[in-house]
């Protein structure tokens, strides 16, 4: 089955199979790793991407469900290689360890950013529960989106 979607800006066409999951295409067919495998079962958000700036779970999603649309990956957030004030935020306020649930997060405080530009602490810890870290303990997550959003209000 033939789709077409924006990623990132740019166009494309896929060809797919109806079983054929978001994460495997972006991973496996287009080469975008920075979406992560991680339970399978929606449970960690280390798959999350935004399709249509809201953020899904690219493990439950079926490649077919983004015809038309628009998907953003975390290689798609920064610009002529100028990092997106979230990206910068996690690397300046220590809130990246090992990297794997990072571009989850970042995408998920983007959605949030998005919505609310000035979120509570409360706020973005209730908009990243479904994003599990192992390393962090949150605490440098949730100072990094409040440097964001500081950042990105002026």
């Amino acid at each position: 089955m033939k789709i077409r979607f924006k990623l990132n800006g740019r166009e494309i066409e896929a060809e797919v199979e109806p079983n054929t999951l978001l994460l495997n295409l972006l991973r496996e067919h287009l080469h975008l790793t920075g979406a992560k495998y991680g339970c399978g079962i929606g449970e960690c958000g280390a798959c999350t991407v935004l399709l249509d700036g809201e953020p899904i779970l690219s493990c439950l999603t079926l490649a077919v469900e983004v015809d038309g649309r628009e998907i953003t990956t975390i290689e798609g957030l920064a610009r002529d290689g100028e990092l997106h004030p979230l990206q910068r935020a996690f690397l300046e306020e220590g809130a990246v360890q090992c990297g794997f649930c990072t571009p989850g997060m970042i995408l998920t405080a983007k959605a949030l950013l998005d919505e609310n530009p000035n979120p509570s602490e409360e706020e973005i810890r209730e908009y990243l529960k479904g994003n599990l870290c192992r390393c962090t303990g949150y605490v440098n997550i949730v100072k990094a989106v409040k440097r964001a959003a500081e950042e990105m209000a002026r």
